[in-house]
């Protein structure tokens, strides 16, 4: 079980008792895209789906996604900078109700079951888990800068497999030791689930781009993905 520092929020789940386990990427508020995957999927009540944070902030509909994860017994969710954001009060969301904000501040910054754990952003493979703050699980990208290579899942080999998003890919990352799932759905690319049974994944593309991104912020995977059955 991983072995976090006293002041970061962590929650285990116990898997044995959902059928199929799915994991999904930055949502960033595109509720109609989330709704188009988990039909794709077709999740049932007796699956599990896990988000790597950040529902919100940024698309159309912050209130419509948070909501469906809120009120599903099905669905668990960390929190990632964004609604971190939200709750330092470095930005806001009038859609929001004092609330939903409770029940923000009340999520885990990691979710973890078996050999699975679930971050916003990463680790620094430099140090053990128990030495990172809330803030660098949240938002650690690289060991050097910025989106500078290299970054940490490409040196991270870790016993447990860590499963984030946080940095826009155009493409997933996908390694032994992590899983990259943040493919930009709000920027105009796709909306991505991993389905962690079959080590497959699946994906629907975006209905339109809500926010222009920069060539220079897609980070490119060294490595393929495999395709869905």
């Amino acid at each position: 079980m991983p072995q976090f520092a006293d002041t970061v929020e962590h929650k285990r789940l116990d898997v044995t008792a959902w059928d199929d386990i799915y994991i999904i990427g930055d949502v960033h508020g595109c509720h109609d895209e989330l709704n188009q995957l988990l039909s794709t999927l077709d999740v049932t009540d007796t699956d599990l789906v896990v988000f790597v944070g950040d529902l919100v902030r940024k698309g159309p509909d912050s209130k419509g996604v948070l909501e469906h994860v809120r009120h599903a017994e099905n669905m668990f969710t960390i929190r990632g900078n964004n609604e971190e954001k939200l709750l330092r009060g470095e930005k806001s969301l009038p859609v929001l109700s004092s609330d939903d904000l409770s029940w923000i501040k009340s999520r885990p910054v990691g979710i973890s079951w078996q050999d699975t754990l679930v971050v916003h952003g990463g680790v620094d493979p430099r140090k053990e888990l128990s030495e990172h703050t809330t803030y660098e699980l949240q938002t650690f990208r690289s060991l050097s800068s910025g989106y500078d290579r290299p970054f940490w899942w490409e040196r991270y080999d870790g016993s447990d497999r860590i499963f984030f998003g946080h940095t826009p890919l155009a493409a997933p990352v996908y390694r032994e030791c992590a899983i990259g799932l943040d493919t930009g759905c709000v920027y105009g690319n796709q909306l991505t689930a991993y389905d962690w049974r079959r080590d497959c994944f699946h994906s629907v593309t975006a209905e339109k781009t809500v926010q222009h991104r920069n060539e220079s912020k897609w980070v490119h995977p060294d490595q393929s993905p495999p395709a869905a059955d």
